[in-house]
């Protein structure tokens, strides 16, 4: 048996959980699979399994090239597709992450048109609003809506976002509209953020460098946009939101955009994957189809 058929046992017996299961899958004998992987873990110089009478578990060196192994069989079977012309035909499991709000009301019908155009695919979505590890949890694509720092990433930008303050008419009818910034301060807020202490809210400085901070008083504390959109078109106060999440109401009327002047940079938004142009065809198809479609969205708010 040659190495990349001992690795291929190797996982299908850390993924069934047994040599017994494993060979069944494999269609192989107990005592070739239980060789296989004898022979492997003699050539890598390491016990990669711990196994009893009842049970196969992976020690901690076998948990490391476990994930290794699966990521050298899966470039090989992408290699072989490409060579037989497979790779030009998107099929698989995409896994896409967003930003909660932004995935729901943005990436998921992108996500059901891509998956009605291209029926070999089907597709895992992730929304959560956190930095979610492609690597680690298996994401193909993912939207990111900040600066991106330094990284081995691929990155396609698709647009841009605004901070924006805003209120609802009738809370302005009965309090004014802030014409500055410190104005924010005489005003009810209501303050969006995942942490439990309000954070400040930063605006350019008033000569155009700088900083000017702001700490306006929180009547109320939420860690959901949709919550904090909801408050202010109820005319409770003033929130500040990302201009995507708060664009439905603002273009309804329910919402007034509040010192357009004072905002600070837009904060631009890519999609993220990590193979470049060796990626499966599936997700630079994808990559190529949500681009154009969110440019259109995010263009529009």
């Amino acid at each position: 048996m040659d190495r990349l058929d001992g690795i291929r046992v190797f996982v299908a017996v850390a993924e069934a959980g047994g040599f017994a299961a494993a060979a069944r899958s494999l269609r192989m004998s107990p005592p070739a699979v239980t060789r296989a992987v004898a022979a492997l873990e003699e050539r890598i110089g390491a016990r990669l399994l711990h196994r009893t009478t009842r049970t196969v578990r992976l020690t901690e060196a076998g948990a490391r090239y476990l994930a290794d192994a699966k990521r050298i069989l899966a470039e090989l079977d992408e290699a072989e597709a490409t060579a037989a012309g497979a790779h030009a035909e998107p099929r698989g499991l995409l896994t896409v992450t967003a930003p909660l709000l932004f995935g729901r009301m943005h990436v998921a019908p992108v996500v059901l048109d891509f998956l009605a155009r291209y029926p070999e695919v089907s597709a895992r979505t992730l929304f959560a609003d956190r930095v979610v590890d492609l690597l680690d949890e298996g994401v193909d694509v993912a939207v990111r809506i900040a600066e991106l720092p330094d990284s081995t990433l691929s990155a396609v930008r698709v647009g841009q976002v605004r901070r924006v303050v805003c209120a609802a008419p009738g809370y302005l009818a009965g309090r004014g509209a802030p014409s500055v910034p410190r104005d924010l301060e005489s005003h009810d807020c209501i303050g969006f953020q995942a942490g439990a202490t309000p954070a400040p809210w930063l605006f350019p400085g008033r000569s155009g460098d700088g900083i000017e901070t702001v700490r306006p008083p929180m009547r109320l504390l939420v860690n959901n946009a949709d919550v904090a959109v909801a408050v202010a078109v109820a005319g409770r106060g003033v929130t500040r939101v990302l201009s995507y999440q708060a664009a439905e109401a603002v273009r309804e009327g329910r919402l007034v955009v509040l010192l357009a002047e004072h905002e600070p940079p837009p904060i631009p938004v890519h999609l993220v994957h990590l193979e470049g142009r060796r990626a499966a065809a599936r997700v630079r198809a994808f990559v190529e189809f949500a681009a154009e479609r969110l440019r259109a969205v995010l263009g529009a708010i």
